[in-house]
């Protein structure tokens, strides 16, 4: 049955006042925290640091770059374009001969099709060394997880985070593995598509939520002794570091519906960025040790409407001068990509599995269980299925 338009209307209409109350208050604690944006400036500048310096650890974030050049908190890029071609001139004249590297993964989770627990993870990446005459690497890695691996039977035990585990372990080891394979390599830049700091990971069980901080670490310690840049984009981001420093600092209301992206888009045109800032929050990077602050951040507008995206990255590539050359190279990413990094774009459609894939996955699985002659019982849905196709 379809859904009722008339019945949604009418409880849209009844709670329009809630709607419109959330509205409001929303409006007028983000033009209070968009007015404190005015410190992020070169006037404000000496107050802000005065003001960081008495504050703890966990003040959300700290001021690493100088805002000579900020005005309420952005950096403007000034780059404009009559048309694609000139844009495209650009980024020639910026990525000719860099690599960009990025990985995705795809999965396939145990479901009441088979008699017991099976998964499929599979990576993707994709390398493009931007040259004249072409030329890429694009590949794929998988890994079948059995009963021991899903650790199925353990009471409470979630099956399908087993497998999320195992596919970010996948695609963290493989950026490092590359990172590897390019010591020192400055010409070449890697993106992790998602955040470098696990907040995610903290509504799990400390065992789950330690693995996904040591994967990230690994990679943060593979960048650094390797020298290879490093970042993490995420393109639609709700983190609130620099609004958590902007309360803390002028005691503004706390608000749960402001964030980041949304304080700052509005003073943003294509291509302009924020000062680079170190990430203070609070919560998960407590378990990071020695990399609890080497991770920084800054937003990039990276399309004409909407918000901005959160670049991270290591300090270390603010200490060794690196932030505007890998920034711009991010901004070629993105005009290629038209609006999101051609890059992780591409490593998302290799890695991906398709329907056809899953029932391809199951009929080897099938064939290969009756060569071993084990005892693998598909449901009669399934095997109508596999025969079919």
């Amino acid at each position: 049955m379809t859904l009722k338009l008339s019945q949604i209307q009418d409880i849209l209409n009844a709670k329009r006042n809630e709607f419109t109350a959330f509205s409001q208050e929303t409006w007028q604690q983000l033009q209070q925290y968009r007015t404190m944006l005015a410190h992020l400036s070169p006037q404000g500048e000496a107050d802000l640091l005065k003001q960081l310096k008495k504050q703890p650890r966990d003040v959300g974030a700290r001021l690493l770059e100088p805002m000579d050049k900020a005005v309420n908190g952005v950096i403007p890029a000034k780059l404009t374009w009559q048309n694609r071609e000139q844009s495209l001139a650009w980024v020639r004249d910026r990525l000719t001969g860099i690599k960009t590297f990025a990985v995705d993964g795809s999965q396939i989770y145990p479901g009441k099709d088979l008699s017991i627990p099976v998964a499929l993870v599979q990576i993707g990446w994709f390398e493009n060394p931007h040259l004249p005459l072409g030329g890429y690497e694009k590949d794929v890695r998988v890994d079948v997880m059995t009963p021991s691996d899903l650790k199925a039977g353990h009471s409470g035990e979630p099956v399908d985070r087993r497998v999320n585990m195992r596919r970010f372990q996948m695609e963290t080891q493989r950026l490092v593995e590359y990172i590897k394979a390019n010591d020192h390599a400055e010409d070449c830049l890697v993106f992790l598509d998602g955040s470098l700091v696990a907040t995610f990971a903290e509504a799990f069980d400390a065992q789950s939520r330690q693995f996904y901080v040591d994967c990230l670490v690994e990679l943060l310690q593979a960048s650094e002794t390797y020298r290879v840049p490093l970042v993490a984009y995420i393109d639609t981001s709700y983190a609130q570091d620099l609004s958590v420093m902007l309360k803390t600092l002028f005691q503004l209301p706390d608000s749960q519906t402001i964030h980041d992206a949304l304080l700052l888009g509005k003073f943003m045109e294509w291509g302009d960025r924020t000062p680079l800032f170190q990430c203070q929050r609070s919560g998960i990077l407590n378990d990071y040790s020695a990399h609890r602050n080497q991770i920084a951040f800054t937003y990039l507008k990276t399309t004409r409407e909407g918000q901005p995206a959160r670049l991270e990255m290591p300090i270390w590539m603010y200490e060794a001068a690196l932030v505007d050359r890998v920034v711009d190279w991010v901004r070629g990413e993105v005009i290629i990509g038209s609006g999101y990094p051609y890059v992780i774009e591409t490593a998302d459609q290799t890695a991906v599995l398709q329907a056809e894939d899953r029932q391809t996955f199951y009929r080897i699985l099938q064939d290969w269980a009756e060569q071993e002659d084990l005892d693998l019982r598909f449901s009669r849905k399934m095997v109508s299925k596999v025969r079919r196709r």
